[in-house]
């Protein structure tokens, strides 16, 4: 272990990377009570999303923060649709994440495709004996908290800049 008043490392371990796990432990922990406290049955959703935004820049957390927002909307919506006439039809499953392609491309959507498809699947797939509108809103509610809790971190401890990050790499 070496330490200055600057810099501390433990083997591959800096700060910067102590820093980013702390963030991303916050968030994850934050998320997961949020989502509790409003009585989310899946709750560990808003882990998975505050995980994710978390661990980026505050920039790209706000665009990916878009991407998944956009990406739940469109497949816990279709997933509703789908599911209600459907169930768990393998087929138009298929069919569903083939449209949400299409529909994520006429939108430029890109990343959006990623994340509308595994909704899609956790709603459609996963059998369950609520409403699939009902299971729809709950994973809407449950990305959502995770986003916000993501975000709120990536906005009140930012990660250190590219320079910072470069510099302390050279050590």
């Amino acid at each position: 272990m070496r330490m200055n008043a600057t810099r501390f490392t433990f083997g591959p371990v800096n700060r910067l990377i102590l820093e980013d796990s702390l963030r991303t432990a916050m968030a994850a922990v934050a998320s997961f009570l949020m989502a509790r406290l409003l009585q989310m049955p899946e709750a560990y959703w808003a882990t998975i999303s505050a995980i994710i935004v978390a661990q980026s820049s505050l920039g790209a957390a706000a665009t990916i923060s878009w991407q998944r927002l956009a990406g739940t909307v469109l497949g816990a919506g279709s997933g509703a649709l789908l599911a209600t006439y459907f169930r768990t039809n393998l087929w138009v499953f298929g069919l569903g994440i083939f449209l949400l392609g299409l529909i994520c491309a006429l939108l430029r959507l890109g990343a959006a495709y990623r994340f509308s498809g595994v909704t899609l699947a956790v709603i459609m797939l996963i059998p369950r004996d609520k409403a699939a509108w009902r299971i729809a809103e709950h994973r809407l509610i449950e990305v959502s908290v995770g986003i916000a809790a993501g975000l709120a971190l990536s906005g009140l401890w930012p990660k250190a800049s590219p320079r910072v990050r470069e510099e302390e790499s050279k050590m």
